[in-house]
């Protein structure tokens, strides 16, 4: 599922006159280390819809789950297309990394069943899942559906000295 390197770009007009493009290696770290991601979708009558979720990051893509009743799940059915954002809550220090795409929901048992056991691995015991009718199931047979997201264009933001933005894209 993953494809060849982006293409990375220096936003030169956002960062320091000695910062460089940063490779899409250190943003993929960021993205499998976050333990939280902020999700961007939009509601039906054009407001943003902001939430915190958590996500992993493999085969290419970022996933992330919602139960079907959700306002995401719902946005999701009109517009698939998302932002999902992680990083530091610092000024001085770290490197943030916006990720566009579509979020496209994943039903293939097997891949759900690689996935349930990555999660678990991940989060912990607390987030143990099933995999039942093409979605996550839990022991309280709550359901939460299955979204992939291989970006479309990524954004990585170099905190501290130099700052840098570093425009990514793919494809």
């Amino acid at each position: 599922m993953s494809g060849p390197e982006p293409v990375a770009e220096l936003q030169q007009e956002y960062s320091d006159r000695r910062a460089t493009a940063r490779p899409w290696s250190e943003a993929v770290g960021v993205l499998t280390r976050a333990g939280v991601f902020w999700l961007s979708t939009v509601r039906p009558d054009g407001r943003p819809h902001v939430t915190p979720l958590i996500g992993l990051w493999t085969d290419g893509a970022l996933h992330f789950c919602t139960g079907p009743t959700e306002r995401k799940a719902r946005n999701l059915a009109e517009n698939p297309e998302v932002v999902l954002t992680t990083g530091t809550n610092t000024l001085s220090r770290g490197f943030d990394v916006v990720v566009e795409g579509r979020a496209v929901p994943v039903t293939d048992e097997t891949r759900l069943t690689r996935l349930a056991k990555l999660w678990e691995d991940k989060y912990g015991a607390d987030w143990h899942f099933e995999v039942h009718a093409g979605a996550f199931a839990n022991g309280a047979g709550g359901r939460a559906d299955v979204f992939g997201v291989t970006p479309r264009k990524a954004f990585g933001f170099g905190k501290g000295e130099p700052y840098s933005q570093t425009r990514w894209l793919f494809g």
